[in-house]
């Protein structure tokens, strides 16, 4: 369903204190009219259901055809009669479940008309459900909410200190859960302190100042010194549990760093706040037990750490005095003369060595010095630019030669060049010439001169020539051709096509010459 347009009368707001008075008026004034619009008869039915329908207004029936999930359109029905209804997104946020269709309700709000669709609804502010089982559905809802979101996974769970020095519990001062922490906190390490975090527990608003205080401490655990929160209340029903079921509630859990123990109600109940809680307590007292470590355990633990210790010290006493006795045995601590004398022993022996080393090698460098020396003789630069200018002179003596050369190779070429084009354009001349004798020829003897002179040839249509009146029928078309074009005309019937000679004046136009 779309969104409603916004109606200025349903904007909340405070009302002025004659509000009732000038609607009633309004009211008064509309039903005197003689012939109202569709509007006013509208406007009327609004204000007369806002004047006369007590607010608010408690419906129970079936959920019927829910809309959602920003602003809610459904309707509550129930054998005989339907109701439409409408919950704006800022109602919604405060259901604590979500109903299914058929589910049992029990709806708060009041009843308007909305002109623009001519809608009479239900505005819901609050929502319920009925029956023993509701609170265990709005229970359940809310844990396969926070399942999926990973609230309850224990790899994001923290792991208690070893040893606190403060705990910060947040319960009510006056209760009995209270002083079961002081109790079991005296008897198990004065050393560690309690800070005491006093807030309702349940009732309007206690979730809300539960999680605040929650985020508070966390907020401040330095300044505070607090090393673990503990969120504690004693037994009571489902309802009065029911502060630490709340999203609110479960948010401030999940977020808080400090390690966070929850112990509420007996050990039979669970709340939502528990399976959030790094750890869960089934009583106050065994939550104190998980947190503060027993003065008989750590005086335990100290004497054994003593006993430890003395050991550890005696055992590397004994392991020293082994290695001084060891140490007074050696000639170094008995006769610490004689590792001088063997130091001396040992530098005259190494100079002797190094005497000799230092002989060998300007021996070996002299030589080599006198090799290089001789190489360089042979090497001198005088000699080296000698042989090179030598080289150069034949080189350039050679390269005179050639050039010399392809100067007269050039010249032999362009007059090559010369007569060859002398040569080519006698032969073009020459076929030019004859070119011009055959087409004068041709043109003496082709069929063009002939035609010219009165003769003419005659084919088929097809374009064969005919050579015999024999290779004609009668009814045939054939075409005549003369100088300047031709024509078409039509054999006549059977004749006597007996072959004359021909005249010997006449020339046959296609005989082969013999």
């Amino acid at each position: 369903m779309e969104r409603l347009p916004f109606d200025p009368d349903r904007a909340v707001g405070p009302e002025p204190a004659d509000a009732p008075a000038r609607r009633e008026a309004k009211a008064r004034r509309l039903q005197e009219t003689e012939h109202l619009t569709v509007s006013q008869a509208a406007e009327l039915i609004k204000t007369t259901l806002e004047q006369r329908v007590p607010s608010p207004l408690r419906v129970i029936g079936e959920v019927s055809n829910l809309s959602r999930p920003n602003h809610w359109y459904f309707s509550l029905k129930d054998d005989k009669a339907v109701l439409n209804c409408v919950a704006w997104a800022s109602a919604v946020k405060k259901f604590k479940f979500v109903p299914a269709e058929g589910d049992e309700v029990v709806a708060t709000g009041h009843i308007s008309h909305y002109g623009p669709q001519g809608r009479t609804q239900l505005y819901v502010s609050a929502l319920k459900p009925v029956g023993a089982g509701a609170l265990d559905l709005m229970f359940r809802q809310m844990c396969d909410e926070l399942r999926k979101l990973g609230y309850f996974d224990e790899s994001r769970k923290k792991s208690l200190p070893v040893f606190p020095r403060r705990i910060a519990v947040i319960t009510s001062e006056s209760s009995a859960a209270w002083q079961d922490v002081m109790a079991t906190s005296a008897q198990r390490c004065k050393a560690v302190g309690l800070l005491i975090a006093d807030v309702r527990v349940q009732g309007e608003g206690a979730a809300e100042k539960v999680a605040a205080t929650i985020q508070m401490i966390d907020a401040n655990r330095k300044a505070l010194g607090v090393d673990a929160i503990l969120v504690t209340r004693g037994g009571g029903s489902a309802e009065d549990l029911w502060t630490f079921n709340e999203r609110v509630v479960a948010d401030a859990a999940f977020a808080c760093a400090l390690p966070l123990v929850a112990a509420i109600g007996h050990e039979s109940d669970t709340t939502v706040i528990e399976l959030v809680a790094d750890v869960r307590a089934a009583t106050p007292t065994q939550a104190v037990m998980m947190l503060i470590p027993a003065s008989s355990q750590l005086l335990e633990q100290v004497h054994h750490l003593d006993h430890r210790l003395n050991s550890l010290m005696v055992r590397l006493i004994e392991r020293q005095r082994e290695r001084l006795a060891v140490i007074t045995r050696t000639t170094l601590f008995r006769d610490p003369g004689s590792l001088v004398t063997e130091a001396k022993t040992a530098i005259g022996r190494h100079q002797r060595d190094l005497h000799r080393v230092l002989r060998a090698r300007v021996i070996q460098d002299r030589a080599r010095l006198e090799r290089l020396a001789g190489r360089l003789q042979q090497l001198r630069p005088e000699a080296l630019a000698s042989k090179r200018r030598q080289w150069i002179a034949v080189l350039d003596d050679r390269l005179r030669r050639a050039l010399r050369r392809r100067v007269d190779q050039r010249q032999v070429l362009q007059r090559h060049h010369q007569r060859l084009g002398q040569v080519v354009r006698a032969n073009c001349r020459r076929i030019t010439e004859r070119l011009d004798a055959m087409s004068r020829q041709f043109a003496s003897i082709g069929p063009e001169r002939v035609l010219a002179r009165g003769y003419s040839y005659t084919t088929t249509a097809q374009g064969d020539l005919i050579r015999s009146a024999q290779s004609v029928r009668g009814g045939q078309h054939i075409v005549t051709r003369v100088a300047d074009g031709s024509f078409g005309s039509t054999v006549d019937g059977p004749k006597d096509r007996t072959k004359r000679p021909a005249s010997p004046d006449q020339m046959d136009l296609f005989s082969r010459s013999e």
